[in-house]
């Protein structure tokens, strides 16, 4: 890989795109978008500068016994799918059954967006957060189930609204002993609590 374009080199991209789509960049309404792009771009693709095994590298081991399953569940998530990089709007369930040490529940939740602010395709995202939870944490058993939609099928190409992506990546217990897996399956799809928002 070459190294990274400039800021200028970014916006002048996107003034050709502008003009590919037969628009007029040097027009007001438009004078200020390349800027804006870079901009967007900049927050949209943050998830190439984090490392997501540092994030989870500050467990604890002061569980007192605790060694039933922790679950993070609805964690909203932004992407942007590889393929026309159009956004990828879902949301995901993380578990792991723990093997002496835990996690801060926020850095799960990091984990996911450390990989989400990449250009993605869903399957390797739900791999991606499993696969990581399970190399640093050394847990017995590691869940991860997204659903996500695709604005690259819904508002292009075969313009299915209202569809939905559901993928899992199931390792340990969750692969191996089907009472865990159908726990973390009811858990996942029990109703929210009254004062959860």
């Amino acid at each position: 890989m070459t190294g990274r374009p400039s800021r200028e080199e970014a916006e002048a991209a996107v003034r050709v795109l502008l003009r590919w789509a037969c628009d007029d960049p040097e027009r007001e309404g438009l004078r200020d978008t390349p800027k804006r792009v870079a901009e967007a771009y900049e927050e949209f693709f943050t998830g190439y500068s984090v490392d997501p095994v540092e994030l989870l590298a500050r467990s604890f081991e002061e569980t007192d016994g605790y060694d039933e399953m922790v679950v993070l569940r609805d964690i909203r998530f932004e992407s942007h799918c590889e393929h026309h990089i159009a956004p990828i709007i879902g949301r995901a369930h993380i578990a792991y059954l723990p093997d002496k040490r835990v996690v801060g529940i926020s850095k799960l939740a990091r984990v996911l967006e450390a990989f989400s602010k990449r250009l993605q395709i869903q399957e390797r995202l739900t791999a991606q957060v499993a696969n990581s939870i399970q190399e640093v944490l050394k847990p017995k058993g590691v869940a991860v189930v997204i659903d996500a939609t695709h604005q690259c099928m819904t508002t292009r190409g075969v313009h299915r609204p209202g569809v939905t992506m559901v993928t899992s990546h199931m390792l340990g217990a969750f692969r191996t002993d089907p009472a865990t897996r159908r726990e973390f399956m009811a858990i996942i799809a029990a109703p929210r609590g009254v004062n959860e928002g």
